[in-house]
């Protein structure tokens, strides 16, 4: 038995779906525990490259069965958009399970999204305007619409009546939209819902037997920490938990049976959306970085803000998740540099105007949007690097960096990624087994 988390240790978009995919060709089942279709990741397999954004990304290998479980929102056009997509280039979904008990984005929900994140002006919170928080809110408000309530026709236009009541009272009277019709919406939610049928089934049960029987299971963070509802940058956070604790609520899944848990960083930090950023480049580095990682979102397109490598930031990943290892992402867009910065530490500025060294995270945001890095400098390297199969291949440079990132951490790094393919990786330590 073995039940492994990978979860994204910085702000997102660190290459978990890479992460994934190599653990993935080891595993029995890769399942998504949080998040919805604002999350992206991108898998390269030889010369195909696949965007999903909903579908765990041990879809791509035949012999692994996808699970999408209890804690993900889920917005079934996109599912099945994604699907379809797939199966045209060949690829068979018929593998995938999605939990009775996961719940639904309506369409009223992205409605809602948009509007509300329109109207906040300055105090816009970045959303993606995929109705995820307003479905999280449904659900934590018990208004929202689970899969085994699209089997239910009566019930269920009960159940949209009631989530509509005040949504349209609020839609009509202070933001001039016309009222979400009750019958039609219900309608359309009840023909998705016996396309989904299929794919339907407690995949609490599933789970919690795969690892009863010794099989591996593997546990697909979207997001990242930095995002957590709880332990992120809030308000500038997801609406689910991204971190290792949420594998445990998200699936069904106990924390006994969680052996490791395995955190991805990038070589570098990048960020997606509203919120301090302490590391962020705002100029002529920032686009390189930006140029040379290519960094724009898998989802919305979205130029992501690039920074140097945080490494507060790791260590409190560390700490919040239990990180058992680290994936390193992306060394290779680093060629080149002939210095690269590592923050390891921040100066805070009090209330009182005083500033003080913080050696950790502080949890405080007022202080936090006050952060400025502290950097030590490492020289860099201008050998290609892409072609690399063995630690002790790269310029001793290189792993110098990656030594040092590792000491920063306080967490080892078993892999690091040198390349966009799935055999651009080096590995250090097993990722699956002891």
């Amino acid at each position: 038995m073995a039940g492994i988390v990978l979860i994204g240790a910085q702000w997102g978009d660190e290459g978990k779906g890479k992460a994934t995919d190599l653990i993935g060709t080891k595993v029995d089942y890769v399942a998504r525990f949080n998040g919805g279709n604002n999350a992206g990741h991108t898998v390269v397999v030889g010369d195909e490259t696949y965007a999903l954004h909903l579908l765990p990304s041990g879809i791509i290998n035949p012999q692994v069965i996808p699970v999408i479980g209890n804690g993900v929102v889920i917005d079934l056009e996109v599912l099945f958009q994604e699907i379809d997509g797939l199966q045209a280039r060949g690829l068979d979904c018929s593998r995938l399970l999605v939990s009775d008990s996961a719940h639904i984005i309506a369409p009223y929900d992205r409605v809602i999204d948009k509007v509300t994140e329109r109207f906040l002006g300055k105090h816009k919170i970045g959303t993606t305007g995929r109705g995820i928080g307003p479905t999280y809110a449904d659900k934590i408000n018990r208004v929202g619409i689970r899969v085994h309530d699209l089997y239910h026709p009566d019930s269920l236009r009960d159940k949209v009546e009631a989530s509509l009541h005040q949504k349209n009272q609020m839609l009509v009277k202070l933001y001039n939209r016309r009222a979400i019709d009750i019958d039609q919406t219900t309608q359309e939610l009840l023909a998705l819902g016996a396309r989904l049928k299929p794919y339907v089934a407690n995949t609490q049960h599933v789970l919690n037997a795969a690892l009863d029987q010794g099989k591996t299971v593997l546990f697909e963070g979207g997001q990242a920490t930095m995002l957590d509802i709880d332990h992120g940058t809030y308000p500038f956070v997801t609406s689910s938990n991204p971190t290792a604790g949420g594998a445990c609520t998200g699936t069904g899944v106990g924390p006994t049976k969680i052996d490791r848990v395995v955190g991805v960083s990038k070589a570098y930090i990048t960020r997606v959306g509203e919120g301090p950023f302490p590391t962020e480049l705002d100029g002529q580095e920032g686009e390189w970085l930006r140029a040379h990682g290519h960094e724009y979102g898998v989802t919305t397109g979205r130029p992501r803000r690039c920074g140097w490598f945080d490494a507060v930031i790791n260590r409190y990943a560390t700490e919040v998740n239990g990180l058992t290892d680290i994936v390193l992402t992306k060394l290779d867009v680093l060629t080149g540099l002939k210095t690269i910065p590592i923050c390891v530490a921040y100066e805070v500025q009090n209330a009182d105007g005083t500033v003080s060294r913080h050696e950790n995270m502080p949890t405080d945001q007022e202080a936090f949007s006050t952060a400025r890095p502290i950097y030590e400098y490492m020289p860099g390297w201008d050998e290609d690097i892409s072609t690399v199969r063995h630690f002790e291949d790269l310029p001793r440079t290189t792993q110098n960096y990656v030594r040092r990132l590792e000491e920063l951490s306080a967490c080892r790094i078993s892999a690091i990624g040198v390349g966009a393919t799935r055999e651009q990786i080096i590995s250090l330590h097993s990722l699956i087994d002891d």
